[in-house]
């Protein structure tokens, strides 16, 4: 909103100093502040709020050092986060951007289906409470697992099929001669062409609509979906397409999901995973970058930074609070909504391919648990009794079962997740 203001000013009244609010990056630094304010200082606000309605963490007996003092500890502070992320992205960002409105959706939509979670566990608490018996982990289900699930197909073909068919959605590349070369025009969707200016000389590039992804530590590194359908059925590649982006926003929402489990753990990686995101962004956005570092140029997405920017400021604002020991959890609410952006940012900036390194953590976690919970049905049809492959999953329980501290565990998965960001970020250049 602010853009369009400040956009006002300079163009009816002349005002000096307006224009600065063109630059992104200042925007992106705007953003980053204001989220930084709003998740830090009223955010304390919104803890004594949640303190005050009684919506206290219920504690399962799982043997955990450390589980009864989280007793009561408010959640759902995940509201944070969300309105951290919202309210500096409709201030600062270009609200006609594609990319933008659909984070904005994704935002909203996978944060609703936390708060229905968190809202069905807190209400059984309560009636737990009120008829005098003690609160059991069947109480705690929350929101049945098929309806999860569903809501996040149903954002996931929202992003896919926005992404594959809206006209605003395309690359650029550069083209050498006067005409497109064969391949080009028989695997890939033309829609229109530019000549740009690059340092003095004059550069051809067509716009392609089609769904492109970037193959990490190769040198031809741009896939095309519809190689995966012979070419008689190129014109379905839109349903496989689709299907990638909902398995990768449930896999990678779950995930988050399930790293929610000691204090700070989610937040941190997830802050890290921001920066990594707004990297690519920034530079697949910029022709000038794109063309360096010779990887695919998306129009507009420079814009979607100001977004990353007041997630990152969201994620390390509530870690002030989530920290150990933590004041607030941030509950589904917020852990499915970091996971739904997450998946896809990386989807929308093309580097899907590159989820299974810097969201490693993630994926660990996903599999310890499928691995835990296998091998125990397993071991208990063949040999009449369970059997476990680690002490206890998600990972992070099974190394406080070997006596790690929280903190200990967090700090350190942080660590992976900055190498493996690092790892990521390399790939720009090392293929």
């Amino acid at each position: 909103m602010l853009y369009y203001f400040f956009g006002w000013l300079r163009n009816e009244f002349g005002i000096t100093g307006t224009g600065v609010f063109q630059f992104i990056t200042f925007r992106v630094l705007l953003a980053v502040l204001l989220s930084l304010v709003l998740s830090t200082i009223y955010g304390k606000r919104v803890i004594r709020r949640l303190q005050k309605l009684q919506i206290g963490e219920a504690v399962r007996e799982l043997g955990l050092p450390g589980e009864v003092d989280k007793a009561n500890t408010p959640t759902m502070g995940g509201f944070i986060i969300l309105l951290a992320i919202i309210i500096p992205t409709l201030l600062f960002a270009r609200l006609e951007n594609i990319y933008i409105l659909l984070m904005l959706l994704v935002t909203v939509w996978c944060g609703i289906i936390g708060f229905i979670d968190d809202y069905l566990k807190l209400r059984a608490k309560r009636m737990a409470r009120r008829e005098g018996r003690a609160y059991k982990k069947a109480d705690a289900d929350g929101l049945a697992g098929r309806f999860k699930i569903a809501g996040q197909i149903g954002i996931g073909i929202i992003v896919g099929a926005t992404l594959y068919f809206s006209k605003s959605v395309v690359v650029e590349r550069e083209v050498f001669d006067k005409q497109p070369n064969v391949a080009l025009q028989q695997k890939e969707r033309l829609v229109g062409e530019s000549v740009k200016n690059l340092e003095g000389k004059a550069v051809r590039y067509v716009k392609v609509q089609t769904p492109i992804t970037t193959i990490p530590f190769v040198k031809s590194h741009e896939f095309n979906y519809a190689r995966l359908l012979p070419k008689s059925l190129e014109d379905f590649t839109y349903i496989v397409y689709i299907l990638v982006v909902i398995f990768i926003i449930t896999a990678v929402s779950n995930g988050a999901n399930i790293t929610d489990g000691l204090d700070g753990l989610a937040t941190g990686v997830s802050a890290i995973i921001g920066v990594c995101l707004g990297l690519f962004a920034y530079v697949s956005g910029n022709i000038n970058f794109a063309e360096y570092l010779n990887i695919m140029y998306i129009p507009n997405l420079g814009e979607l930074s100001i977004f990353i920017g007041a997630f990152i400021g969201a994620c390390v604002g509530f870690l002030w609070y989530n920290a150990f020991p933590a004041q607030v959890f941030m509950g589904d609410t917020g852990s499915l909504a970091l996971g739904g952006i997450i998946a896809s940012l990386a989807i929308i900036i093309r580097k899907e391919l590159l989820i299974p390194i810097f969201c490693l953590v993630f994926l660990v976690e996903n599999l310890s648990v499928m691995i835990q919970v296998s091998y125990f049905k397993y071991t208990k049809k063949k040999y009449g009794e369970g059997r476990r492959v680690f002490l206890m999953s998600p990972l992070h329980h099974h190394y406080q079962k070997l006596g790690y501290h929280e903190s200990k565990i967090a700090v350190r998965f942080w660590i992976v997740t900055l190498l493996c960001a690092i790892a990521s970020i390399v790939t720009l250049k090392l293929r």
